[in-house]
């Protein structure tokens, strides 16, 4: 692909129609509640009447590429036997480091691990999709390297080969899901992943009080349980419906594009590309790939140099919120604040 970056805030400002307190950490449960809901029915490509991530988890065509995998309290049921898929999606993600700066040109912390928090009301500091910096040197002048890190959804998964009971588990799509009622805490998965991107919750967690008394639902590890692992899931609730998980519906940069392999088709909520087109022409990589995992995300080279650049600050991690304290009237908390929930590796 070629050009400038999709941008899809102007200098900073948020796009018409976003509800406001996206980037100044002003969040009400109003805007909260309109950002959730917004982006779900927002995200959604079309073309020639079909949604291009459309709200089946079945991809289109009649050949059927192996079995269901049935997992209890998880994500049961055959592909199906409707006449317009037998085939079950398979997600992947693709991140443009390219477009990538950590939000810093915005004055604001990064805005994936935001809408993340608030989509998944994400315990108190754990970052499910975590920006990081990363060590390796840069030309003097040149912006350092931006790199978000969601979990990987490894094909060949250490986690889910480690766990003793089955609480980790693939899906028909290939991700990666935990259930916590069936977690007994033994955090062998945290110590089998490489990437370290498993939290542990030591206490009970923190979130909003109407969430706590909400049926659990393995696919968004609502509500949290004490004692029990969880990470990011995808959004495959998201994904379902149609839509994009909120970390690539809500990148201001459109650097976050959420792909079918079966399809060979992805989008940012932008622009619609060819998946394995857009891998090869970009030189697409996935991260410590030596290992075997075979990650379900890939990474365009880059240290955010489609983004315009004025300085090269530190990313503004401490200005992460996990608002639910504060709703729940016990006082505010931020990403410097203590206590942090173990994260694994």
């Amino acid at each position: 692909m070629t050009g400038g970056p999709t941008d899809r805030y102007d200098h900073g400002a948020p796009p018409e129609g976003e509800p406001e307190g996206l980037l100044d950490g002003d969040l009400t449960r109003r805007a909260f509640l309109r950002r959730i809901v917004g982006g779900t029915t927002t995200a959604v490509l079309t073309g020639a009447g079909i949604g291009v991530l459309g709200g089946s988890a079945l991809a289109n065509g009649d050949e059927d590429h192996g079995s269901e995998m049935d997992h209890e309290g998880g994500m049961e049921g055959s592909p199906g036997t409707g006449a317009s898929s037998t085939r079950p999606r398979r997600w992947a993600m693709v991140i443009d480091l390219r477009k990538c700066d950590g939000c810093v040109e915005l004055d604001a912390p990064p805005q994936c691990t935001q809408a993340c928090n608030w989509a998944r009301f994400v315990p108190e500091g754990q970052q499910w999709m975590q920006v990081v910096q990363t060590d390796d040197e840069q030309p003097e002048g040149e912006p350092p390297h931006t790199m978000p890190m969601p979990c990987f959804q490894c094909e060949n998964a250490p986690c889910a080969n480690v766990c003793p009971v089955g609480a980790t588990f693939h899906t028909v799509e290939g991700t990666v899901l935990i259930d916590q009622e069936r977690c007994i805490g033994c955090r062998l998965c945290m110590a089998a992943c490489p990437y370290d991107r498993r939290f542990f919750n030591w206490g009970d967690p923190e979130q909003p009080d109407w969430i706590k008394d909400q049926p659990y639902d393995v696919r968004t590890q609502i509500p949290a349980k004490r004692g029990t692992v969880m990470k990011c899931d995808f959004c495959v609730d998201r994904l379902e419906a149609g839509g994009l998980p909120s970390c690539a519906a809500t990148c201001p940069r459109g650097a976050i594009y959420m792909g079918d392999l079966e399809e060979d088709i992805a989008t940012n909520g932008s622009e619609v590309v060819k998946l394995s087109l857009f891998l090869h022409q970009n030189g697409a990589f996935r991260y410590q790939e030596e290992l075997g995992t075979r990650p379900r995300v890939w990474y365009l080279p880059g240290r955010g140099e489609l983004v315009p650049r004025t300085h090269h600050d530190e990313l503004l991690t401490d200005r992460l919120e996990w608002p639910w304290r504060e709703w729940n009237g016990h006082g505010a908390m931020g990403a410097g604040a203590e206590p942090v929930p173990e994260q694994g590796g």
